[in-house]
């Protein structure tokens, strides 16, 4: 009986976890909270770097997937675009900076993806997938003065860049 109670707070403790781990979903209107992750370059950014500038923060699974690959090939695509209006792409997974490296060599991806293997920013920003072992597939639109102001979670691969430019229109009107 013991051995069945020491079970079942073993297995509730596990499930709990990534529920602990993991912060509300940041509000449109919020601060954006500041990481320090490391790119596929190695080198360390931090949020702060890019004051200033509009910042498309993307959370996504894994490295080398289906739905991950195209959602970077479209960001690749765009990136003239979201250049011409002053915003970085920060992609962000729990993968290492090796596999990282790894995956803008195959995929030819010249944007920033960062590192977040303790997956402490992941939870900082709600994107936590349900099992916790991977990002949710979500993405903030965070403006010059670090204010998040567009919040998309369930990204849906495809479309998403084009979204994501459509907002960044509108938001600089």
């Amino acid at each position: 009986m013991k051995q069945i109670a020491l079970s079942l707070f073993a297995l509730a403790a596990l499930t709990a976890a990534p529920a602990l781990r993991a912060a509300e979903l940041p509000a449109e209107g919020a601060k954006a909270a500041d990481f320090s992750l490391k790119s596929q370059e190695g080198k360390t950014v931090n949020l702060k770097d890019f004051k200033g500038q509009w910042v498309v923060l993307y959370f996504y699974p894994k490295d080398m997937t289906s739905g991950c690959t195209i959602e970077a090939h479209n960001f690749e695509r765009d990136l003239a675009q979201y250049t011409a209006k002053k915003a970085v792409i920060l992609g962000v997974s729990a993968d290492t900076a090796e596999s990282h490296q790894q995956f803008c060599t195959k995929e030819s991806l010249t944007f920033k993806l960062l590192a977040d293997p303790d997956k402490k920013t992941i939870g900082d920003y709600g994107s936590l997938s349900a099992n916790g072992a991977v990002a949710a597939r979500n993405t903030f639109l965070i403006d010059p003065k670090g204010v998040i102001r567009k919040v998309y979670t369930k990204v849906n691969p495809n479309p998403h860049s084009a979204e994501v430019l459509a907002a960044l229109a509108e938001l600089q009107k």
